[in-house]
């Protein structure tokens, strides 16, 4: 049933598409020759006329298949349970984009130069998209009503129990608006009866051909202990027969990240265990301007609040104003990191393996300001110039802590295949100064991980706005 629903659902939501693609084209039009003609910018010169709606119209005839196709690439119709509205309001403005640049392409080809530049590259694609924007919101809306009152659910059937079965389970419980409902789990090692968050254990795997001859499931999750894989291929093989929908979640999240990299050598699927974006000699180029021109620029504007700090230093304390401490950076690579120095003069010896506390003596009154504000980071501009560190990344941290923890913290030592930053997704996410190592890695994993340009713009942002005070720096 639910398979049915979902066809009809695909198909309507198809037609509504068509629909209002029309209607904000026909809009676009009213707005462009009704409406904002009679504001001066918009206005036609003396003399000017402009086309009837019927002669804009014709461009609907392959316009509306268009960008219906156009969807569809953008994976704007694929099942909406498990995914979120940004990524699907993304989908739609890569859609809009690239239909706009098609329809531009098209009628530059066809030398369709009389038609208003205004309506066609502007006013059409923003009612286009808020259509669009207003009529998904309102569907998953909806949806999410009509699936936690109980309407259009999936059936499931998980086999297997493990952490991964426990981790799903923890997802649909939390997510009621997906409209998953859990028959049951089977599995040979648990009893009977067990029971995690209202799915419990309905029986053993050898089970599995007789429920689903006497059931109807809309779908199969297979989450097996890894220690349990050799039993994969027979049970996918029986839920096939059946021609069930089968889903496959492997019980090794801590190694395989969440979104491998897959390659295909000669017909044998190869999966890239960690997915680095930045290992691209291309993306690497892209960084490294990025990191150029943003700390030149950043440089010019603290430049006169660098010298202030510095002369206070050197006014209030004895000692160099710029203070370098050993951190380790890309490819365990040592070097030399700047800060403005926060504290009295002690031996190298000791600040190698010592924190900061809270109240701590060694830190200088004016040291304890710029620490709390971040200034003292500043001089870390120099190390970006110098190659050293980037403006976005992990933390760099010193080379006795990194041997400690790459000892107690798995997969610490990633963070090391991209370059230290000055701030990073950790840092604007809260975990700064003394807070949990663990998590700390965890975001510093996401981020180099998931990469972008937009990424470090929207760190750099956040950083700007609420990055500098750092309650947990003593």
């Amino acid at each position: 049933m639910i398979k049915d629903n979902q066809k009809t659902l695909n198909r309507l939501h198809i037609v509504i598409d068509g629909i209002l693609i029309a209607l904000a084209y026909l809009l676009a039009y009213q707005l462009r020759f009704r409406i904002l003609v009679r504001l001066p910018f918009f206005a036609l010169a003396d003399g000017v006329g402009y086309f009837s709606l019927a002669y804009y119209a014709q461009n609907l005839y392959f316009l509306v298949p268009g960008y219906l196709v156009i969807y569809s690439i953008c994976n704007l119709y694929k099942p909406k349970r498990g995914g979120g509205s940004r990524l699907e309001y993304w989908n739609l403005l890569k859609a809009n984009v690239l239909g706009l640049l098609v329809f531009t392409t098209m009628n530059y080809a066809a030398k369709e130069n009389d038609l208003s530049r205004g309506m066609i590259l502007f006013i059409f694609p923003v009612v286009n998209y808020t259509f669009g924007v207003l009529f998904r919101s309102a569907l998953g809306r909806i949806l999410r009503v009509m699936r936690k009152r109980g309407f259009n659910q999936k059936h499931v059937l998980i086999v297997g129990y493990s952490r991964t079965t426990e981790a799903y389970i923890d997802r649909i419980r939390h997510n009621p608006q997906w409209g998953y409902h859990i028959h049951g789990i089977l599995d040979d090692n648990m009893e009977i009866g067990t029971m995690y968050k209202k799915a419990a254990v309905i029986g053993n795997c050898g089970e599995l051909e007789t429920m689903l001859s006497t059931n109807s499931f809309d779908e199969i999750v297979v989450t097996l202990s890894i220690n349990e894989y050799s039993r994969l291929e027979y049970l996918v093989g029986i839920c096939e027969k059946s021609g069930v929908h089968t889903k496959f979640i492997p019980d090794y999240r801590s190694v395989i990240p969440t979104s491998p990299v897959t390659e295909d050598m000669d017909g044998l699927p190869v999966i890239n265990i960690r997915n680095v974006p930045l290992s691209g000699l291309f993306n690497r180029f892209v960084k490294r301007s990025f990191d150029l021109v943003g700390a030149v620029f950043a440089l010019a504007l603290v430049l006169l609040p660098m010298l202030v700090i510095a002369v206070i230093i050197k006014c209030t304390s004895k000692g160099p104003v710029i203070f370098s401490q050993v951190r380790v950076g890309l490819h365990n690579r040592e070097f030399k990191m700047y800060k403005f120095r926060s504290m009295e003069q002690q031996p190298e010896s000791s600040e190698k393996k010592a924190w900061t506390t809270a109240n701590d003596a060694r830190v200088t009154k004016i040291g304890r300001i710029i620490r709390k504000t971040s200034l003292d980071e500043l001089p870390q501009l120099i190390n970006i110039l110098k190659g050293d560190m980037s403006l976005i990344g992990p933390r760099p941290e010193r080379p006795y802590f990194v041997e400690k923890f790459k000892e107690e913290i798995p997969r610490y030592m990633i963070k090391h295949q991209v370059r230290p930053g000055l701030s990073g997704w950790a840092q604007i996410n809260g975990y700064r100064g003394d807070t949990s190592i663990r998590k700390r890695i965890e975001y510093d994993l996401y981020y180099i991980e998931n990469w972008s340009v937009g990424m470090d713009f929207k760190i750099l942002f956040l950083t700007i706005f609420k990055g500098f005070i750092n309650k947990n720096a003593y």
